[in-house]
């Protein structure tokens, strides 16, 4: 697998103990890092021609809120860990993801009714005010992946009134369903619902309809990036995807359970784990991604360019 055939960024799960470094029991490899123990993680990953991250808060140390304070507290994961990768490799690309179901106490993607149904008007604005403080704290890129309807509208007003809409790129998680494969991520940035799901918010599995109006307005609101999330199991939105928006930079995310799965298949005697991962990555390239999201980039990182074992 050639050099300039992939970009994948690095998703990066950031906690707010400074000196953490945890283990993920659902994600093999996969770790909590604290700001302090950045640099022992990204320093040979950075060396190896690791080029952008993206950032998911984890925070444990205060209590959380129906609003999601948390997520663009100054003394919060996801600055903190924005301007330390700065300080220590300013040549990295740094996308923050911008959702509150990581902080807030009832674990929904956005703010909430009364009777538990989602203020839709509330929720994208306090995720506009999270995005704009991302990009003030120097992310480059944010991430949106709550699937609030106008969410993306709101950021692009919100980083132009701040005069950042020049400077920060903005990637729409567009085409994101409610799939069961996030299991283990939710784990990871514990955020669970306490009730109910996010089915009314998030993507039918059967809705390639509604993913291509998502992707239409998306654009239409000021994306500069569009996603489809999770990948394999939806190959065919990905190329719906290229075909909507041939001059996008088109991402998918090969989420939690696909990574998870494909560690286990490999275990289980299946096929060996590099081969299983190439052939998955190439079937998301072929149908059409110029962006992907995996949590095997650093394996990536040292298989590419190597000879694969026969």
């Amino acid at each position: 697998m050639a050099k300039a055939s992939i970009s994948t960024p690095l998703g990066l799960f950031i906690t707010d103990e400074a000196d953490a470094k945890i283990a993920l029991g659902g994600m093999p490899n996969q770790h909590r890092w604290g700001v302090n123990r950045l640099e022992e993680f990204l320093r040979p990953l950075v060396e190896r021609g690791l080029q952008s991250v993206i950032l998911f808060g984890v925070p444990v140390t205060k209590p959380k809120d129906a609003r999601g304070v948390l997520a663009d507290d100054v003394e919060g994961p996801v600055i903190a860990g924005i301007r330390k990768i700065h300080a220590l490799f300013p040549e990295l690309f740094v996308a923050a993801d911008v959702c509150l179901c990581e902080y807030t106490s009832h674990g929904h993607c956005g703010i909430l009714h009364e009777d538990g149904t989602v203020d839709n008007s509330a929720s994208i604005q306090r995720l506009a005010d999270v995005a704009v403080a991302y990009a003030k704290a120097g992310a480059q890129c944010v991430a949106p992946s709550d699937m609030m309807d106008g969410r993306i509208g709101a950021i692009r007003e919100g980083l132009r009134k701040a005069g950042l809409a020049s400077k920060t790129t903005l990637m729409a998680y567009s085409a994101k369903f409610a799939s069961k494969m996030y299991g283990p991520f939710r784990e990871a940035v514990a955020s669970a619902p306490a009730f109910g799901d996010r089915r009314c918010y998030q993507l039918p599995p059967n809705a390639r309809g509604l993913a291509r109006r998502a992707i239409h307005r998306d654009i239409a609101e000021g994306a500069d990036i569009i996603m489809v999330k999770p990948a394999l199991p939806y190959l065919d939105v990905l190329a719906d995807a290229r075909e909507i928006a041939p001059d996008y930079v088109r991402a998918c995310y090969q989420v939690s359970g696909e990574y998870s799965t494909l560690h286990a298949a490999a275990n289980a005697g299946v096929g060996e784990l590099r081969a299983l991962v190439e052939e998955t990555i190439t079937s998301m390239l072929r149908a059409g991604a110029t962006l992907i999201l995996t949590y095997f980039t650093p394996e990536l990182l040292e298989w590419i360019d190597l000879p694969h074992p026969k």
